[in-house]
Order: structure tokens, then C-alpha cells, then sequence
């Protein structure tokens, strides 16, 4: 079922929260970094200082921080609601279509449903909305009764950040991951978009010390992964680890197995119908980013909803950092991952 749509964003509720004395303590409390991001929210003109706090072990921006904690305090998780969880720059946009497109596909089975289908006229993160950087950012307690069930919803959290109801209900996690040097140079070419002019861009460098000691949205990034990896070996009915690059190289076994793991799995019917196929390309890269509605326009948050579709490629940091800046990568993440049996 298509989930209904959140309302507007409410830009004071962030300047209001902000300015509580509350709130102030918790920001005053905590360690802090430079944001790769030098202003907030890029709609508010009067924003709070772009900084990283470092909250229960990972790094948040500070204007998302008490959506975190509201997240945490207010989120009721129902046994039928499905996650998809990323670090941010690991494919998300797609995933959330996918998805959307595996959960709704009955509704949109022949030609003239296919012809009305959200996807083509609304954008991947509208229809999956994040619960910390849109429905918690516009309300401390957001309504979530007119959601349609199984809930389709996303976040950026860690797993160990999230709200005690999802780690003890028996809702599903759809994890996905990318790999890190793919992830960082993402990451760098995403946030470099929010910088004035007069700025420039964000040496590359300067960067790439900052994802390998950890500074980044919801990082460190290995800390992030490791601890969906884990949840996954110890859970699986519960938490699918996926990586992009299975996702790209055999994308029809991967759908198929997103699909059984949601409880929807295809039936022969759907398999012999090019079900898989049908949702694969109005999902592609190629598809996606032609629509007009991803091509212009903002999301509430003032993101340009352009900035979500860059390349998509699998390798396609060689266009940009050296081999030595990749070894640097490989180093901080063999070191980081040693043990676990996860490798990239």
C-alpha cells in the first residue's frame, strides 16, 4: 500500500528545539568536529552552526540531533514494519524505489496501473520518508497512524542508535552497504553541493582524513557496518545485509531475495511475467533520473532532488582519488574489520 504523505516541513520546529535549554545541554555535552557541511539545512537562512556531535559513539550533524533523540524516545516499531537501513551515500535512493516498487507491485500489476505508478511522479524519498531527517525533524512525536500497513520507512541510524522498539519488535531490517572507497567519494561530491561558491569545494584530502578517522555522517562508517553485520549473523529473520555491488552485478537473484525476505515473495506466475525484469527497469539508474519529478524541484528538507542521482557505478572512485588515497581506505578498513569476516 502507498504510504501516505508526511506534511510539510516545519522549519521553526528545528529552530525552536534548538534554542530549548534542553537541547542546548545535550549539544554543549557532547564532543564535537568541523561538519564536512559548512551551513545547516540548506532551505533556512538562519541556521545553527554546521557541526558534528559525537552521540552514543557515532557522528550526527547537530541540527539533526534532536530529531535523533526524539526518534529514539517516541518511535513505536509494529511487527509488520520494514526498515531500510544505510550509511548515507550506499545507494539508498534506489533501494527505497525497489523497495517501494517489491511492496506495491500487486496494486500496479497490468499496463494502465503501471501508467499511474508513484515512482514516475514522486521521488524515492518522499515515498519512503527517513524517520530522523524528515518525519522526527518536522515533529517530536509525528502521527504515523495514516502509514498503511507493513510501513515501508527508512534511517541512517546505527544499530545500535536505534529506538528500543525496532531491536525488540519483529519488524524486518533491509541493510544495505557500499563499498567505502565508492562510499567516500560520494559522500565527498553530495556534501560539496551544499557549499557556497565562495568556498570552493572540499579538498579531496582534507576529506578523506575525515572518513578515515570516522567524522562523517553517522560514522564511522566501519562501526556502522559492523554492527548491521553482526545483527544479520545473529538475526537473519530479522536483518538482511545486502551489499551494492551484489545489488549491481546480479540484480534479479538480489530483488528475488529481498522479496522472500519481506514475506512477498514472486510467484511463478510473476517470474514467468518478467515481474522481476518490470521492476528492475522502471527502478534503473538510467529510468529514475530521466523523470521529471527527480530531475527538478526540492524535497521539503530543501534538498535538490537532482543532488540524489549522480553516476550510480560500481569502482567509480579511480576517477578521483589516487592509488595511494585508496590503500589509505583499504588500511583503515582492514584494520577497522579484522575479525569480523566481513570484507569490501
Amino acid at each position: 500500500m502507498q504510504p501516505s504523505q508526511p506534511p510539510p516541513l516545519n522549519e521553526n520546529y528545528l529552530r525552536d528545539d534548538v534554542k530549548s535549554q534542553e537541547c542546548e545541554d545535550l549539544h554543549s555535552s557532547l564532543p564535537s568536529e568541523e561538519d564536512w557541511v559548512p551551513t545547516s539545512l540548506p532551505s533556512e537562512e538562519d541556521c545553527v552552526p554546521s557541526t558534528l556531535r559525537l552521540y552514543q559513539g557515532f557522528w550526527f550533524p547537530s541540527w539533526v540531533l534532536n530529531s535523533v533523540v526524539a526518534c529514539q524516545n517516541h518511535f513505536q516499531a509494529h511487527p509488520s514494519d520494514i526498515l531500510l537501513v544505510t550509511s548515507p551515500k550506499c545507494g539508498t535512493t534506489w533501494l527505497k524505489a525497489i523497495l517501494f516498487a517489491l511492496l506495491n507491485r500487486a496494486k500496479y500489476s497490468d499496463s494502465n496501473s503501471q501508467k499511474r505508478h508513484p515512482l514516475l511522479t514522486q521521488n524515492p524519498h518522499d515515498l519512503v520518508p527517513f524517520l530522523e531527517f524528515r518525519l522526527y525533524l518536522q515533529n517530536k512525536n509525528p502521527d504515523l497512524t495514516a502509514f498503511a500497513s507493513p510501513r515501508l520507512l527508512a534511517t541512517h541510524l546505527p544499530y545500535s542508535s536505534l529506538p528500543r522498539s525496532v531491536r525488540d519488535s519483529n519488524c524486518k531490517l533491509v541493510y544495505l552497504c557500499r563499498n567505502p572507497k565508492d562510499t567516500f567519494i560520494s559522500m565527498w561530491h553530495y556534501f560539496n553541493k551544499f557549499r557556497p561558491e565562495e568556498k570552493g569545494q572540499l579538498p579531496l584530502p582534507e576529506g578523506l582524513d575525515k572518513f578515515c578517522r570516522g567524522v562523517n555522517w553517522c560514522g564511522p562508517y566501519w562501526d556502522h557496518v559492523l554492527g548491521y553485520h553482526k545483527a544479520s549473523s545473529e538475526m537473519p529473520e530479522k536483518v538482511l545485509f545486502v551489499k551494492y555491488e551484489e545489488m549491481k552485478a546480479d540484480p534479479s537473484v538480489q530483488v528475488r531475495r529481498l522479496a522472500d525476505f519481506m514475506g512477498r515473495p514472486f510467484s511463478e506466475e510473476e517470474l514467468r511475467n518478467g515481474t522481476v525484469e518490470g521492476i528492475l527497469r522502471m527502478c534503473s539508474f538510467d529510468n529514475l533520473s530521466a523523470l521529471e519529478v527527480n530531475r527538478s524541484g526540492k524535497l521539503p528538507s530543501g534538498l535538490e532532488k537532482k543532488w540524489f542521482f549522480r553516476k550510480g557505478e560500481v569502482g567509480d572512485w579511480v576517477n578521483y582519488m589516487s592509488a595511494e588515497m585508496g590503500e589509505q581506505i583499504d588500511g583503515v578498513m582492514e584494520e577497522k574489520l579484522h575479525g569480523s569476516g566481513l570484507k569490501f
